[in-house]
C-alpha cells in the first residue's frame, strides 16, 4: 500500500487555504480496527462529555492527552500525520490531544463557529502554532453535521471567543463580516479521508438531521516551542514516539481502555472541538 507522503504544493496549499485534504489517508482496514476499538464496551461512549445546542441536541466527545499503542495511539503516532504536521507548521510537533466526536442520529447537536486557538491560547500557548487532523471513521455529510470551514479564514487571527448560545464561539459581529470575505466549505468525507486544519481556521458543523451517525477521530498538535508556560490541563512537550505508516494496523482492534481512563481529561467550558 502506498502510504500519503506530503509534497510541496500540499503546504503551500494548508498555507493558502487553512487546510488540506486527504481522501484515503487511512485504509479500509484500518478504519475496520476504529470501529471495533470505538464500540467495544461502550468505553468512549461512557467516558463521553457532553456538549448542548441552542436546539437541546447534544453532542459528544471523548479525550485523551497522551497516545498509547492501540489504534488510536498508533494513529496518532504515525509517520503520514507527524510528518505532515511537521511540514506545515515548520517545527518538531508533538500530541496535544485526541478525541473522538460523536453525533447520534437525529440527535446529534451542532458547533457554532470558533477556532482551536481561540481556547488553546488561554492554556499558555503563545502562538497559533498549531494543527488538528480530523479523520472520518465513517461517512461525513451535510446531513449528519458534517465540518465547515472558512476558506483562509485562518490569515484572520485569533478571533475574541465570547458565549455564542449554550456554546463558547468566536465573536458573531466578526464571524458575520468573514462570511463575506471567505469561502463556506462543507467538509464531505469518506471514512479514511483526512483534513489537516490551522488552528486559527474558522470552523463548525451543524446538527446530525440523518438517521446515520457521525464519527470523526481528532488528532491535535502543537509545535516544539510553543509548549505552554505556567499550569496548563494540556502536557507539555513531550517527544512523540513515532510508528511506521506500515505498523498502525498491528495494533489490532483492542483498545486501552485503562490509558483513556487515566488519561481521559475534560476540557473546560471554553474548549470544544
Amino acid at each position: 500500500m502506498a502510504y500519503f507522503s506530503i509534497t510541496q504544493d500540499h503546504v503551500d496549499q494548508f498555507h493558502h487555504d487553512g487546510y488540506l485534504y486527504v481522501p484515503d489517508l487511512f485504509s479500509a482496514e484500518e478504519m475496520d480496527l476504529v470501529i471495533q476499538a470505538s464500540t467495544a464496551g461502550n468505553v468512549l461512549e461512557d467516558h463521553a462529555l457532553e456538549r448542548e445546542d441552542d436546539s437541546g441536541k447534544i453532542s459528544k466527545l471523548t479525550v485523551w492527552n497522551h497516545p498509547g499503542d492501540d489504534i488510536f495511539g498508533r494513529i496518532a503516532r504515525c509517520d503520514r500525520i507527524v510528518n505532515t504536521m511537521e511540514r506545515v507548521l515548520d517545527d518538531e510537533v508533538y500530541h496535544w490531544h485526541s478525541k473522538m466526536m460523536i453525533k447520534e442520529p437525529e440527535v446529534g447537536g451542532a458547533w457554532v463557529w470558533h477556532q482551536d486557538y481561540g481556547y488553546w491560547y488561554e492554556f499558555g500557548c503563545l502562538f497559533p502554532d498549531m494543527a488538528s487532523c480530523m479523520v472520518a471513521v465513517n461517512r461525513a455529510s451535510r446531513e449528519n453535521g458534517c465540518l465547515q470551514v472558512l476558506k483562509g479564514s485562518h490569515k484572520l487571527g485569533r478571533i475574541r471567543p465570547m458565549k455564542v448560545g449554550n456554546q463558547i464561539g468566536c465573536d458573531p459581529e466578526r464571524v458575520e463580516q468573514a462570511d463575506k470575505q471567505f469561502e463556506l466549505v462543507y467538509c464531505e468525507m469518506e471514512p479514511g479521508s483526512g483534513l489537516f486544519f490551522h488552528s486559527n481556521t474558522l470552523h463548525r458543523s451543524a446538527a446530525n438531521e440523518s438517521q446515520d451517525g457521525r464519527w470523526v477521530l481528532i488528532c491535535c498538535y502543537n509545535t516544539k516551542h510553543n509548549s505552554p508556560f505556567g499550569e496548563s490541563r494540556h502536557p507539555e512537550y513531550t517527544p512523540i514516539k513515532r510508528i511506521a505508516d506500515r505498523d498502525v494496523a498491528e495494533a489490532g482492534a483492542g483498545l486501552d481502555s485503562e490509558r483513556v481512563y487515566s488519561n481521559f481529561n475534560p476540557p473546560s467550558p471554553k474548549s470544544q472541538a
